[in-house]
């Protein structure tokens, strides 16, 4: 076994390697950017070396700063993580020929894997069943277009060398296609470097089920049984689990079996995950399953494997790439369920449009029974805009599907950050969505219930809650006639007191039908709604500071503050201008001065994280001024066009 591992990454993969190193006597070296320098990966690891300033091309992504950090700790091997080098060829292949180790298969591995059209040129060879498409070299938009119009649309255009659901476009209609095409391509090369592409088929009503393969040195494969990553947005896994739901013994066999078969193929070593696009239409079929890609790493979502089958993957891992073998395939089972949902800084009510900045409250359900946190970051610290905004993966095992998706519920509402914005409470209502608890689940599902799905306003029980709170605070936000008194309240039963309190740029009132007291009930209505806040009601749900309180619940943080004098004034003046939600890169301007545009319609397009975000007009107007160009770079908050009515305009 080594002695000394390298752990190529960052955050909670990261974290989650040096874990069980740590468990194994091995002893871990991190690697950092300077924007990384106080991350908790660096802290804990037994040696750290820096390899450079924040942007990923200047740090994490430097084979050879990564590779003389090796050397100059001693390190043995490298593991690679997710992203970033984890399946890099070129790197691999530096690394074997440094003589260290690298914790993954073979270069020539990746590459079979690396690019999806070989990859299912090689897998039709093999014999495992591959989705219709269009595969071949020729990338001239028109022959793609042509391709597309053969398959017949819906048509999914995939960046030969994507992944993680980047340079992935869904086009319903020829017509859509070459624009498509083209931001496909370029969000591609900006991702990969290659914006090559393939053409498949879009299967209706699709799902995504994963089978987890492990091969040794000895070319023995064998696989741990599937995940189902159904629920995704725009390509991207919100939740996964294992086993998948509706999994019948003869699809098992028959899905395990492929992957297998695909992994063997290209003399596979180390951890792997089959991809499979399935037919959901009906019941799981033995026929009814195309490969997809193979991710030739650890999976984001490897802790659902391991909560059903007991075993420690990164373990099994490193045993593996220091010359052990694989278990014996009978000897592994599948016992309960496991959920995977992930936590992500991201604004659902905004688009998703990531939310960077200080995590001055991280409340994370660690030690809940049945609940495991893998997580990158901790209270203090930051959301940083140069990588993944993720902050913890929230896993939950139980007997049975809805015990698992039970705790889950009950870890997001134990879970408190702010004030980086979180997709906490959509994570809960996918959870109790009635189609994902009885198992009724597609990659459609989030894109259709969309509406449903993100939470829209504060629950009535928290702006209660928010009130209560205040009263304390409030002033004249209060109505003082007949109880507010210099030194308390005085009771009058004829009347209510009722408080204002402002929350997302609206103005709430909550009457209280008696002073709330230590220890007693009050019902409070809000509207046309009514809540009975009971003695004690809130404790450890409700945090104040000298402008207002934050209240978190099911996975939201909510924030209600004094009503302020200008607030109208303010909220008019937002209505007009359109501002950026995060740091980033304008790629394209579509309006000019004097435009009249249409609610919804798109101004601009800005790229952020690897990743294009349309913004849109807030609504109906004339563009009044415009403060950007494409190519420029712009912060968060920055004025970006400002929106007049028509009359203003005219005028």
């Amino acid at each position: 076994m080594f002695k000394t591992l390298l752990v190529a990454n960052r955050g909670e993969i990261a974290r989650r390697v040096m874990r069980t190193a740590t468990r194994m006597g091995i002893k871990t070296v991190a690697v950092y950017s300077e924007a990384d320098a106080e991350a908790p990966h660096v802290k804990e690891a037994d040696a750290a070396v820096l390899l450079g300033p924040a942007p990923s091309s200047e740090s994490y992504l430097r084979a050879d700063k990564i590779l003389a950090a090796a050397k100059q700790t001693g390190a043995e091997a490298i593991h690679p993580g997710y992203g970033f080098l984890s399946e890099n060829a070129e790197f691999a292949r530096a690394c074997a020929d440094a003589g260290i180790k690298f914790v993954g298969p073979s270069a020539a591995s990746i590459e079979a894997m690396g690019l999806k059209d070989r990859a299912k040129k090689l897998m039709e060879d093999a014999g495992v069943p591959v989705t219709p498409g269009y595969h071949g070299d020729n990338q001239d938009p028109d022959h793609l277009k042509n391709a597309a119009d053969a398959i017949g649309y819906p048509v999914l255009i995939k960046a030969v060398a994507g992944g993680g659901g980047k340079g992935m476009r869904k086009v319903e209609a020829a017509g859509d296609f070459l624009d498509a095409l083209d931001s496909c391509k370029r969000e591609a090369k900006s991702s990969f470097g290659n914006d090559e592409v393939l053409i498949e088929k879009f299967i209706e009503n699709p799902r995504h089920i994963e089978v987890q393969v492990f091969g040794d040195s000895r070319g023995r494969v064998i696989h741990l049984f599937e995940r189902d990553c159904s629920l995704q947005r725009r390509h991207q896994k919100v939740i996964e689990e294992a086993p998948a739901p509706g999994m019948t013994p003869n699809v098992r066999a028959a899905m395990c079996s492929a992957a297998v078969q695909a992994a063997k193929a290209v003399n596979y070593e180390g951890a792997g995950t089959v991809e499979f696009i399935v037919d959901g239409s009906g019941a799981l079929r033995e026929d009814g399953f195309f490969f997809m890609e193979m991710n030739t790493r650890l999976q984001v979502e490897h802790p659902v494997t391991e909560m059903v089958t007991g075993l420690d993957l990164v373990e099994l891992q490193l045993r593996v790439a220091s010359g052990g073998s694989v278990p014996e395939q009978d000897r592994i089972s599948l016992c309960g369920h496991a959920i995977e949902a992930r936590l992500y800084a991201e604004d659902p009510a905004n688009g998703f449009l990531p939310s960077i900045g200080a995590l001055d409250i991280l409340d994370l359900p660690y030690g809940l029974e049945g609940i495991r946190v893998d997580s990158g970051v901790k209270q203090g610290g930051e959301v940083s805009l140069h990588y993944d905004p993720m902050i913890a993966k929230i896993i939950t095992c139980g007997a049975t599907r809805d015990e698992a998706i039970g705790r889950a519920l009950a870890a997001l509402a134990s879970t408190r950050v702010y004030p980086v914005k979180t997709n906490g409470g959509f994570l809960a209502q996918c959870l109790r969505d009635d189609d994902f608890s009885s198992g009724n689940v597609s990659t459609g599902l989030i894109a259709e219930k969309s509406d449903s799905l993100i939470p829209s306003g504060a629950p009535v029980r928290d702006i209660a809650l928010a009130a209560q709170a205040l009263l304390g605070q409030a002033g004249g936000a209060v109505s003082r006639d007949p109880w507010a008194v210099a030194d308390g309240y005085r009771s009058n039963t004829a009347h209510r007191i009722e408080v204002r309190l402002d929350h997302d740029g609206s103005t709430l009132t909550a009457s209280f039908d008696r002073p709330p007291a230590k220890g007693q009930a009050v019902t409070v209505a809000v509207g046309d709604d009514r809540v009975t806040l009971e003695g004690g009601t809130g404790a450890g749900r409700v945090v104040a500071d000298p402008d207002g309180v934050i209240v978190f619940s099911d996975g939201r943080a909510n924030r209600f503050d004094l009503p302020r004098p200008d607030a109208a004034a303010d909220a008019a003046e937002a209505g007009g201008l359109v501002k950026a939600p995060m740091p980033g890169k304008v790629l394209s301007l579509n309006v000019a001065e004097g435009d009249t545009v249409s609610k919804g319609q798109k101004l601009l397009v800005l790229e952020a994280m690897k990743m294009e975000h349309a913004l849109a007009a807030p609504r109906d107007g004339v563009i009044a001024s415009v403060s950007i160009a494409a190519g420029d770079q712009v912060g968060e908050g920055d004025a970006l066009i400002t929106l007049a009515d028509e009359e203003e305009a005219a005028a």
